[in-house]
């Protein structure tokens, strides 16, 4: 905690804030401490424990994924409060969890907005690398109707979902970029120049036009 605390930038901070994250530390240097600490899931442990931003932090990159148990990461993911551990417990950890189908099922219908996202994130996972058993149109048929109103966090979430079903299922691509310009959800986010507008039309069309070299 006390190296984590010398690596506290005030500007650092300030950026973070604006995006709802309550620390300082610069995240390659965060990355590069992990690296040096190795797997150690009694540290993460402790370190989550905290409560912590940076040590949460840290502790998806030094835990070992597959040992926490079904109730434990749901535990972990309702203290998650700020988005970047949210985030990061998602990507780094529930993903590579034996009980991440479960919890996507348990997830994607609860009422709290930011737990519904990871059940999203999750489900967006297995588009594009385990579809088989998903009813991708019934998730089409969800997104039309629940997107356009949702919390800005699960929103996100489902427009990942429809931008990445759009990507990778031909078949239902035309009907994911008509629901994405019907609903015109992100179609004004900021966009640094060379990067893909989060807007389901254009980033399909985007990743869709570099996966066939055209």
């Amino acid at each position: 905690m006390a190296e984590l605390a010398a690596l506290e930038d005030p500007k650092t901070r300030a950026v973070n804030e604006r995006h709802g994250d309550d620390h300082g530390v610069n995240l390659g240097k965060l990355r590069a401490l992990a690296k040096r600490l190795k797997t150690q899931q009694e540290l993460a442990c402790r370190l989550w424990e905290t409560g912590d931003t940076a040590a949460r932090l840290l502790a998806t990159l030094i835990c070992r994924p597959k040992a926490f148990g079904r109730d434990e990461l749901d535990v972990m993911l309702r203290s998650a409060c700020t988005p970047k551990v949210h985030d990061w417990l998602v990507n780094y950890v529930v993903k590579k969890n034996p009980y991440a189908e479960e919890l996507r099922l348990t997830w994607s219908t609860d009422p709290d907005p930011a737990v519904a996202s990871a059940g999203w994130a999750l489900t967006t996972e297995r588009v594009a690398k385990k579809p088989e058993g998903l009813d991708l149109a019934r998730l089409l048929d969800t997104i039309e109707a629940e997107m356009k109103d949702a919390p800005d966090r699960l929103q996100w979430a489902m427009n990942q979902c429809l931008a990445q079903i759009g990507i990778e299922h031909a078949e239902h691509r035309t009907r994911a970029i008509d629901i994405g310009e019907r609903l015109q959800v992100l179609k004004d986010y900021p966009t640094s120049p060379g990067c893909t507008s989060p807007f389901a039309p254009a980033w399909i069309t985007e990743m869709v036009r570099r996966k066939q070299g055209t």
